[in-house]
């Protein structure tokens, strides 16, 4: 079996185009499920993948397989030139990008990090003591903890040898009442499982059920509301994803200025919000250059290996940036800005935990998880979902009681407009899009009047 390397440089050689960009993707993957108090199941996995970009002229085509083996890369050379020779002008057509803008990375000849089932070598013994825990208290835990070790290898005929290895964890837990009548989940992203606090996360959950042994029944309509972390996280990365500066500048959604052009300098909050990315912003390290696969609207294969920034998506409160491909900005007029793989926010100065929120709330809603989110209006950003696993009642200070379920309907956009108080940012995890973005930093929220639209009869 070759390299990932080898590969590579295999599947440059056999390029008879204008350009080609190779992509080697290689990871390991370790994962523990447990339901019941008790460990299920435990596993390791391995995969590859070749991507093949061929350019004929201004013409593009992409192979992309799994497991590909030497005797079997120039023929997926042959098919993405075939592809690219079948294709018309691509309109995000552009030189390649060469060693003046790449990103920087790991040491090329270095073989693919791995995973293993090591990586649990600190959680797996806390998670014991949760089971013992829980048990003693008539409670029951059921959740998983994965870990993935990605390497990504990047090579151009343009000159360019790029690679990255990118650790991403996550772990989900929820904690159920022995009758199974009430429900809380948790759930963090990781790096190394190093900074899971097992007990703290169980002893939160605890704390949530015992909250809901009175159950009050509120109607729909708007509260005062206080958002997690996590919860934020589902809200501001939905956005994020729906940021593309193609899409604002032909009017097609909520960062569409009236008449023409993007909202880029307008304000969003009264608060002096910051929501940006930046690859090596700490324990959320990610991919410092463009990988992109595959061209669309807000990425382009033109830019594989074009370094990533830091970058304010948000500043002070104002709109600051989109998401950028080159051609992108040279129809907008704005800078680069590329996506990155992480998303921060933070209100400097703030500095209240949850439970400091919690405890000057004099009547509201203490929401803990979203579900089920579906974008309803892309004009508006509107957005609408179900809450789940515990909606609490705040009063004078003091958790009263869980309320139920409803479906709420609010845009984030609109949100930050709203937005009464920012505590502290912390690492936050979003329950809906932690299967493709675990890397977030979130503050809890205060939202005067969050819009629960109606009630849900989920339980």
């Amino acid at each position: 079996m070759s390299t990932p390397q080898e590969t590579v440089e295999r599947a440059l050689g056999f390029s008879r185009t204008d350009g080609c960009i190779v992509i080697a993707d290689e990871s390991s993957g370790a994962n523990l499920r447990w339901a019941g108090n008790t460990l299920t199941t435990n596993g390791v996995t391995r995969s590859r993948r070749l991507t093949v970009i061929a350019i004929a002229g201004e013409s593009t085509g992409m192979v992309s397989r799994a497991g590909v083996t030497p005797d079997q890369v120039e023929d997926l050379v042959r098919a993405a030139e075939r592809s690219a020779e079948e294709s018309g002008p691509a309109e995000d057509a552009a030189p390649l990008i060469d060693a003046a803008r790449a990103g920087s990375g790991g040491a090329w000849d270095d073989p693919p990090a791995e995973t293993s089932v090591g990586v649990f070598e600190g959680f797996a013994p806390a998670l014991g003591e949760a089971f013992a825990a829980a048990q003693d208290d008539e409670r029951l835990l059921y959740g998983f903890a994965t870990h993935e070790m990605s390497s990504t290898f990047l090579g151009t005929s343009a000159g360019l040898r790029l690679r990255f290895d990118e650790p991403t964890g996550k772990v989900e837990l929820n904690a159920k009442t022995s009758d199974m009548a009430r429900s809380a989940w948790a759930g963090t992203g990781t790096a190394d499982f190093r900074d899971v606090d097992v007990a703290g996360m169980a002893a939160g959950l605890s704390a949530r059920l015992k909250w809901g042994e009175r159950r009050v029944e509120l109607p729909a309509g708007r509260y005062e509301t206080l958002l997690p972390p996590g919860p934020v996280s589902d809200l501001m990365t939905y956005m994020y994803w729906s940021a593309g500066a193609r899409d604002a500048q032909d009017g097609r959604t909520v960062f569409s200025r009236p008449g023409g052009g993007t909202r880029v300098g307008d304000t969003l909050s009264d608060l002096p919000v910051r929501l940006y990315s930046d690859p090596s912003a700490p324990g959320l390290e990610c991919t410092p250059f463009v990988v992109a696969h595959a061209s669309g609207r807000e990425s382009s294969v033109f830019d594989n290996g074009l370094a990533l920034n830091p970058v304010d998506w948000i500043s002070e409160g104002r709109l600051a940036a989109l998401l950028q491909t080159r051609q992108s900005a040279e129809l907008t007029g704005l800078p680069l800005t590329p996506g990155v793989d992480n998303l921060l926010m933070e209100v400097p100065g703030s500095t209240a935990s949850l439970d400091d929120m919690v405890a000057s709330t004099r009547r509201g809603l203490l929401l803990t998880c979203l579900w089920y989110i579906r974008e309803v209006d892309p004009q508006s950003l509107l957005l609408t979902g179900l809450t789940r696993d515990g909606v609490y009642l705040v009063e004078d200070g003091e958790v009263v009681g869980e309320v139920n379920n409803f479906r709420f309907n609010e845009s984030p956009v609109g949100l930050l407009s709203r937005v009464a108080e920012a505590g502290r940012t912390e690492r936050a995890l979003s329950r809906e899009w932690s299967d493709y973005f675990t890397r977030t930093a979130m503050p809890p929220l205060r939202v005067a009047d969050f819009n629960m639209s109606t009630v849900s009869k989920a339980n």
